[in-house]
């Protein structure tokens, strides 16, 4: 069972039996909300990502891709192709490590400094090549066109659907019946993890990430 996204738009209004214009309005963001949930919720496979670019001499920082969510590794590529892995830390601990920026040398470390950018340290000495592997944002359903699906529409569609009606209900002040719909979505969320996570070796190369060891 899959859906597309003129049929999951179709079952919200069944479903809740509500054609009224403003909810109808409202259809595209119940559907983002609840990708936006899913994915924060879950660790998908599918939605890893692996980039490549450039840090520059004495720029202590990297930009992030624009659908970056979050990081798995940072590493640093030498000139004989070695991977060398910078440490995932926290911005205090590259601000401890080098207080001034101008400390320059090959990079270590790297932290989340906001949203959009890394922080590096040392700053870097000379240009270097470096690969990100993350967890990045696919597409919505939205922007798929009537007939589309996407990887969640299509191997999750009762977790989308189920987070779909307790976007609704909330839109529509049904509060009642938002218990029996999350029920039932963070239900398929289970077995979306299951899928996605339970059922393969979670030992990432650093220990910042989830695991599940064996039992």
């Amino acid at each position: 069972m899959s859906y597309t996204y003129s049929e999951i738009k179709t079952l919200i209004q069944d479903y809740m039996q509500n054609s009224e214009t403003t909810f109808v309005n409202n259809l595209d963001n119940f559907i983002e909300n609840t990708e936006d949930r899913i994915l924060k919720l879950v660790e998908i496979d599918n939605f890893r990502k692996n980039v490549t670019g450039t840090v520059t001499a004495s720029n202590t920082y990297l930009a992030t891709p624009s659908d970056f969510l979050a990081p798995f590794s940072l590493a640093l590529i030498d000139g004989s192709n070695n991977y060398n892995y910078l440490k995932f830390k926290h911005v205090t601990f590259i601000r401890d490590y080098t207080p001034a920026s101008a400390t320059t040398g090959t990079p270590l470390y790297y932290a989340l400094f906001d949203d959009n950018t890394f922080i590096l340290s040392p700053t870097p000495d000379s240009n270097y090549t470096m690969e990100l592997h993350y967890l990045y944002k696919p597409a919505s359903l939205t922007t798929a066109g009537d007939s589309g699906t996407t990887w969640i529409s299509k191997n999750a569609p009762e977790t989308l659907l189920y987070g779909c009606l307790v976007e609704a209900c909330v839109f529509m002040k049904s509060f009642e019946t938002i218990p029996v719909y999350e029920q039932r979505f963070l239900q398929s969320l289970d077995r979306l993890k299951n899928l996605t996570e339970a059922r393969r070796t979670r030992q990432e190369y650093r220990y910042d990430q989830l695991r599940r060891d064996p039992t």
